[in-house]
């Protein structure tokens, strides 16, 4: 793999491969578990590992990455609840604006806070657009961010957001359905929005079977992201 984790989903993604991301919650897998977790997450040979979640407590993150680091060589990608969810030991950080709300905390706010720590680090800040789709349940994104999704039927809305995050120069553009959602985003969706933009796809939330990952994958997303359903069943 290249250094850079943006240029090789942007390399794998021109050649139509598809990529695999597994979403750990601190705030649910304990340091504990990570040894098994890790071997596991090997065995499904997956391509990157997520760090995230939206109620961590302060300094968990950092502990939770450098136990990873010490069980896996896959690269470990943050994906934020806050500013506080950022360390060093990670391999990039998904700086991620909140397109799909309009609570400018989560649209600029945090970003700004994590401006002090970023400027002496040296992880890779890949700019991404992040857009929620309503996937059936109240998750704790919307909870937190207080702002709503977007309506699975509006697609054009979620085609318009997208493309006005690839405007302001976002690298990557995120679709995500909420953690546990009962609802995944739609393949219709999922087809409009990679038909609209030129920059790498990723969409997650509520994917639990075979037929899902196939459906998000046949339907234009470059980089699937399990999270719940690997909580659930680590043997998945």
């Amino acid at each position: 793999m290249t250094k850079s984790v943006l240029e090789h989903i942007k390399k794998v993604s021109e050649k139509g491969i598809k990529l695999l991301a597994i979403l750990l919650d601190p705030d649910k897998t304990t340091i504990k578990e990570i040894p098994a977790i890790s071997k596991r997450i090997e065995k499904l040979k997956a391509d990157f590992i997520f760090v995230g979640g939206s109620l961590i407590e302060n300094g968990i993150t950092d502990l939770f990455v450098k136990s990873l680091k010490q069980h896996t060589k896959i690269p470990i990608v943050l994906f934020p609840g806050d500013y506080t969810q950022v360390t060093n030991n990670a391999d990039a950080l998904l700086f991620l604006s909140l397109l799909s709300g309009r609570n400018p905390e989560y649209l600029i706010e945090q970003q700004i806070k994590s401006v002090p720590f970023l400027k002496n680090s040296t992880l890779e800040i890949i700019p991404t657009g992040y857009i929620l789709i309503d996937g059936g349940t109240n998750s704790s994104v919307l909870k937190v961010s207080k702002t709503t999704a977007i309506s699975q039927n509006d697609i054009q809305l979620a085609v318009d957001t997208a493309v006005a995050g690839m405007y302001k120069g976002k690298q990557l553009i995120y679709l995500e359905a909420g953690s546990g959602a009962k609802t995944v985003v739609n393949e219709k969706l999922i087809s409009e929005v990679k038909k609209n933009i030129s920059i790498p796809l990723i969409v997650g939330g509520g994917i639990k079977t075979k037929e899902q990952l196939k459906a998000a994958y046949n339907n234009g997303a470059d980089l699937v992201v399990i999270g719940t359903a690997f909580e659930n069943n680590i043997d998945l």
